[in-house]
């Protein structure tokens, strides 16, 4: 198979990346719906919408955002602003969204914790979602920088690279089995699951961005990673809070 994967069907060039993206959303919200069926929810019916609401809306306002943020040093044209309007990052709509569900429960006046739920779901969405990035290779900045290592690959370009994207299928194939455990095995706080995976997947990406061709760099650090340290801060209470829980141990 060569990538990019561009299939052809009735004459026309399908965008794997687009149907995988759409499909990652569809099966990620049919799989939310049917834990939610084999759970106690605290949160009432009305109250989740409002949540769920809240979080479509501050991911698509962060996803764009952070988006245009990792490279704001463009000529403003018609067509990069057309190119604008469709930039989006995951990590812009993981945050986004964690501000736009705290906002909507303030509003409604929602107190239990309501990400567990979605742990699962949006690993699964993401899984998908990568997989079309890996196949479209270098025509979505997903890809790595020039390796010669055994693990460098041709995305497209000629040029052997770093599949990030790859790497991360991987990576979150293991988180996904490691918060199985972690929820099965130990007894943890509502809320809890949630800011582990948040943690460890902005960990994650932090890491897998020296690997990336960032052009646009603060401080020597991309957008995506000054967005991973910000994350971190905003859980640093809770990763206190974790210290001090597993020394006494």
């Amino acid at each position: 198979m060569h990538i990019p994967f561009e299939p052809i069907l009735f004459g026309y060039t399908i965008n794997i990346h687009l149907v995988l993206e759409y499909l990652a959303f569809f099966i990620a919200f049919r799989y939310y719906l049917f834990l939610r069926r084999k759970s106690t929810d605290s949160i009432t019916s009305n109250n989740r919408l409002s949540i769920i609401l809240g979080a479509a809306l501050g991911a698509l306002i962060g996803s764009r955002w952070i988006g245009f943020l990792e490279n704001p040093l463009i000529e403003y044209t018609q067509q990069n602003l057309i190119q604008l309007l469709n930039t989006k990052t995951i990590m812009g709509g993981l945050f986004g969204g964690l501000i736009g569900v705290e906002l909507a429960k303030k509003i409604i006046g929602e107190k239990h914790s309501s990400g567990d739920l979605f742990v699962f779901p949006i690993l699964l969405g993401i899984f998908i979602g990568r997989i079309g990035c890996f196949l479209s290779g270098v025509n979505e900045f997903t890809y790595g920088k020039e390796t010669y290592s055994v693990f460098g690959m041709d995305l497209g370009d000629g040029l052997l690279r770093h599949p990030t994207s790859l790497y991360e299928l991987f990576f979150l194939i293991f988180l996904f089995l490691f918060l199985q455990q972690i929820k099965n095995k130990m007894v943890l706080k509502n809320g809890d699951l949630f800011k582990i995976f948040m943690l460890s997947y902005f960990g994650f990406r932090f890491c897998i961005e020296f690997l990336k061709p960032n052009v646009f760099y603060v401080f020597g650090f991309s957008t995506i990673q000054l967005l991973c340290v910000i994350c971190w801060l905003y859980y640093s209470t809770f990763i206190a809070n974790l210290l001090v829980r597993w020394k006494a141990r």
